[in-house]
């Protein structure tokens, strides 16, 4: 059974490279686009009111298979292979392969030289950008755009510590869907922390469970670590140290550091037992 979530595939029509896998009227290649908006949102069906997925930050790679003629295209994310829904606006062609990130939780772009220009736009953590040269204490990017050079690292580089990533995220609005510090989720938190270290993360919380680290056992699960993941059916949490986690949660509409204890407490109050802790 192929997850839809993962699967360009519809009764209508599917990637090529999907064809002898899946069922479809027709198979299509697929033309590779980048995101030209600082957030843009990649929704369940082709409407601005649909189900928020997941959200692609500028300079990601998308493969779009289909548009609707109506502002909105269907396509393939490359940097964890989520399919749905986003605007065409925010496509553009595919240019310039990337050479830096954004390594601030936001950060500002600059038509010029100078701070005290009015910003042209807001990017946030993870934005992958093609730097051409740098300029006093700027970096210049392949649009003429001027960022603070502290806030971006080369596109290889790597936290030491992905906790400390999700820890910078506290106090960050909860929105389902979200992976940026204007909003975020649960697995958004830790795939937006774990891609920060350089390590490879699915998105969603259960795709995580399956994929990520080794299950503890029940005596190790006594005694979790920092950098383990306490999974709940559609919740995930950071452990930080023995007695705290990291997570973003609807309870507090919040990412928050919480005792442990109290959280699988109250989640498990709400109807939700512990259903895994894994070591990565």
């Amino acid at each position: 059974m192929h997850d839809p979530r993962l699967t360009p595939a519809r009764a209508d029509l599917a990637a090529r490279y999907l064809e002898g896998k899946v069922t479809a009227a027709r198979f299509v290649d697929g033309v590779e686009f980048e995101i030209c908006e600082a957030i843009a949102p990649l929704r369940s069906a082709p409407a601005a009111d649909a189900e928020l997925l997941t959200q692609a930050l500028k300079g990601e790679r998308v493969t779009i298979y289909d548009r609707n003629g109506e502002g909105w295209a269907w396509g393939q994310l490359a940097s964890d292979g989520y399919v749905g829904w986003m605007p065409d606006a925010a496509l553009m062609r595919a240019g310039a392969t990337p050479t830096h990130k954004v390594t601030a939780l936001r950060t500002f772009a600059f038509p010029g030289p100078s701070i005290k220009l009015p910003p042209v736009d807001a990017l946030a953590m993870g934005t992958q950008l093609a730097v051409v040269r740098e300029d006093g204490a700027f970096a210049v990017t392949s649009e003429g755009w001027y960022l603070p050079r502290p806030h971006l690292a080369r596109c290889d580089a790597t936290e030491k510590d992905f906790v400390a990533v999700a820890e910078r995220f506290v106090g960050t609005p909860y929105l389902w869907g979200g992976k940026s510090s204007l909003g975020i989720d649960c697995s958004g938190l830790v795939q937006i922390a774990l891609t920060a270290a350089g390590t490879g993360c699915p998105r969603d919380s259960d795709m995580q469970q399956a994929g990520l680290g080794r299950e503890l056992t029940p005596t190790e699960a006594r005694h979790p670590e920092r950098g383990d993941l306490i999974f709940w059916k559609g919740h995930v949490a950071i452990v930080r140290d023995a007695s705290t986690i990291v997570h973003a949660n609807a309870h507090h509409m919040a990412t928050v550091i919480e005792p442990t204890q109290a959280a699988i407490d109250r989640i498990k109050a709400a109807g939700s037992a512990v259903a895994a802790i894994k070591r990565l």
